[in-house]
């Protein structure tokens, strides 16, 4: 139990899928929490939620501010973090948040632990967890990085639709029953391929794409960086899968760039082409690792490499990093 230590956790958006996630994630690890604080929307307020066989009710922001928390795991949406992340804050507590709301503040944290914990201080407040599709990826690149120099990035994204939300599944699930209901995306889903997360921007890009873009070379601390990304919503559930081509600006050998990604934390090489081992969405489901296989030479640029990268987006790409941050600040005496 992290050295004995005890605290109120409040999670707000428990009834969201990954509020859910959440707080079966601060089960399983055994996070240190002795009173649970589930926040939802005011429809919500006084059902139960269920947590290591105990209930709590569902409380508001205002009542959750006045429980005093020690941190809260926010994953109710950009506008409400916006609004209601200050104020906890304001109350003394620290706030992991979820949404895209708090990512490229210049002043916030955005913090994937076993990369750039040792940035956390006690002044942090407001902490921000990185979009799903970037944690999975710079878990991979940030040792290749700091041993080969990353050029560029070429990425593509196949993302499950967990990743919209449980309407989307509902989506899913009614198109393979035959059954017409309502709609997350704009089109079907079943059977079918969506090039589109998330709004376009003017340059024609996606808000996701570029998530994945401004992200990256904030949690690597490196700008120069050149990224590109194209992500894709399908009809999977389990993860988002990503095809990710690194060009370094050092020479490399397969074998030592193997051996590397089997030693970070955090990481599993599935690699093993004679039994047809590679990560994929199925396997990854429900583990908090990431999964990164195919790693092979480009042959058609100097310095090149292709891998597969694959990751449960609501544990490792969410409520897992949400949960690790908030446990690297019990370690470290931040909260």
């Amino acid at each position: 139990m992290l050295g004995g230590i005890k605290m109120k956790v409040a999670v707000v958006g428990a009834t969201g899928m990954v509020g859910n996630v959440m707080l079966k994630v601060l089960a399983e690890r055994n996070f240190p929490v002795t009173e649970l604080i589930p926040v939802a929307s005011q429809k919500s307020v006084g059902k139960l939620v269920e947590f290591k066989g105990k209930s709590y009710p569902i409380v508001s922001m205002e009542d959750a501010i006045a429980a005093k928390p020690s941190v809260a795991l926010f994953s109710a949406g950009g506008g409400t973090s916006l609004e209601w992340a200050p104020k906890f804050a304001e109350a003394g507590i620290t706030v992991i948040d979820n949404s895209s709301a708090w990512r490229m503040d210049a002043t916030k944290r955005l913090i994937v632990p076993e990369i750039n914990g040792s940035l956390l201080g006690s002044a942090d407040k407001i902490i921000a967890n990185p979009n799903c599709s970037t944690i999975q990826m710079v878990m991979v690149l940030d040792a290749l990085h700091r041993k080969y120099s990353i050029k560029r990035v070429v990425v593509s994204t196949y993302q499950s639709v967990t990743g919209t939300g449980v309407k989307a599944v509902q989506q899913m699930e009614n198109e393979r029953a035959g059954i017409v209901g309502e709609m997350a995306y704009k089109y079907p889903i079943d059977k079918n391929a969506i090039p589109q997360i998330d709004v376009f921007t003017e340059n024609g890009y996606t808000k996701e794409e570029m998530k994945m873009v401004n992200e990256t070379k904030k949690i690597l601390q490196d700008d120069s960086i050149a990224l590109t990304a194209t992500c894709v919503r399908i009809p999977v559930m389990g993860g988002h899968s990503e095809s990710v081509n690194v060009q370094f600006n050092k020479p490399y050998e397969v074998s030592e760039l193997k051996t590397l990604l089997s030693q970070i934390k955090g990481v599993v090489v599935q690699d093993d082409l004679e039994n047809a081992l590679y990560p994929m969405p199925l396997t990854a489901m429900d583990k908090n690792e990431v999964f990164v296989g195919r790693i092979r030479r480009d042959e058609s640029a100097e310095n090149a490499l292709n891998m597969w990268i694959v990751a449960d987006n609501l544990r490792k790409g969410a409520a897992t990093n949400a949960v690790q941050i908030a446990e690297y600040l019990v370690e470290k005496n931040l909260l």
